[in-house]
């Protein structure tokens, strides 16, 4: 066990995370409960046609993150979104910046943490199926709930400093996929609705993710509609969505559907540091409710989350 790390979650935050670890020296397992990294930076194929469901775009604030997609966008990794170059987009696919961050490092798939709890000065998870895993140090960079929850299971109790992050909370998002048989009506940039059931709709093939030229229209419901309707059958939202939608479809019919639940969507609110690191339980936290919204602030807060703990590894 000595000198190990392990980082629950392979999102942004948990693969830069490992990525910043390994250059400074360290062993470093990521366990992710599901088949496919990159968390909401996700891709799906219904029928001939391709989907970015997840996260839509990022957009770019910070230097250091600046630095970052440049050097994406020099191993052609990223493009700006056509007409919106301010706005930046995986190249084929959102996925595919995850997919490239995690070449190398050791990720262990379908492995979902049940519990993490103090062995000695170390830590000792149960893993769903797999049995026991031990580590010096733990670095959970899942939404805050789960977290906690694997915590909590193992009976762990936080210092005072980590009291605020049972308070951070999130919102669901409902994302309908409709596969179209001609092309949509909607302009190159999508269309934040913000309104009725509707947040965001834009088709992929005109943003250049869906290279079929067939109508590939990705549908964010509304905060209070995906809340409203989160644990209805899939045929009843995808009719309510449908409804709402069908003027940007034109008169190209729908050929498939396909609709994703996302339980943990955006945080409500975001704890005031980028990340935080317990150093007397070498236990660490980081993830897009840290420090800033959206795709840069977890990338952001997993790379802050390294340099925290970059003085108590014990590199040969």
């Amino acid at each position: 066990m000595t000198n190990t790390t392990i980082i629950v979650g392979a999102g942004l935050s948990g693969l830069l995370l490992a990525r910043a670890l390994v250059d400074r020296g360290a062993s470093v397992m990521v366990l992710e409960k599901g088949r496919e990294v990159g968390g909401r930076m996700a891709t799906k194929r219904v029928r001939e046609s391709v989907f970015d469901h997840g996260a839509q775009f990022f957009t770019v604030s910070d230097a250091r993150f600046n630095g970052i997609v440049a050097d994406w966008s020099q191993r052609g990794l990223v493009f700006p979104w056509p007409g919106s170059p301010h706005r930046w987009l995986g190249k084929p696919s959102m996925a595919a910046i995850p997919k490239a961050l995690s070449a190398d490092l050791e990720i262990l798939r379908d492995h979902k943490v049940t519990s993490a709890m103090r062995a000695g000065e170390g830590w000792e998870m149960a893993i769903e199926g797999h049995g026991l895993l031990h580590a010096e140090r733990l670095l959970l960079t899942l939404p805050l709930p789960l977290s906690l929850a694997i915590l909590q299971a193992g009976d762990v109790v936080l210092p005072p400093n980590a009291n605020d992050l049972g308070a951070i909370g999130y919102d669901p998002c409902l994302a309908l996929l409709v596969a179209l048989a001609g092309e949509s009506t909607l302009p190159v940039d999508g269309i934040l609705v913000d309104r009725g059931a509707i947040r965001w709709i834009a088709d992929n093939s005109k943003k250049g993710i869906s290279r079929t030229g067939l109508g590939a229209v990705t549908i964010h419901a509304t905060t209070g509609f995906s809340r409203a309707h989160y644990g209805k059958p899939e045929v009843e939202i995808t009719k309510l969505l449908l409804q709402e939608a069908q003027t940007w479809f034109g008169e190209s019919p729908i050929v498939a559907t396909s609709l994703q639940r996302f339980n943990f969507s955006e945080p409500q609110r975001f704890y005031p540091e980028p990340c935080l690191w317990l150093a007397d339980l070498a236990l660490g936290f980081a993830g897009d409710a840290f420090g800033a919204r959206g795709i840069e602030g977890a990338a952001l807060s997993g790379l802050a989350l390294a340099e925290r703990i970059g003085p108590h590894l014990k590199v040969e």
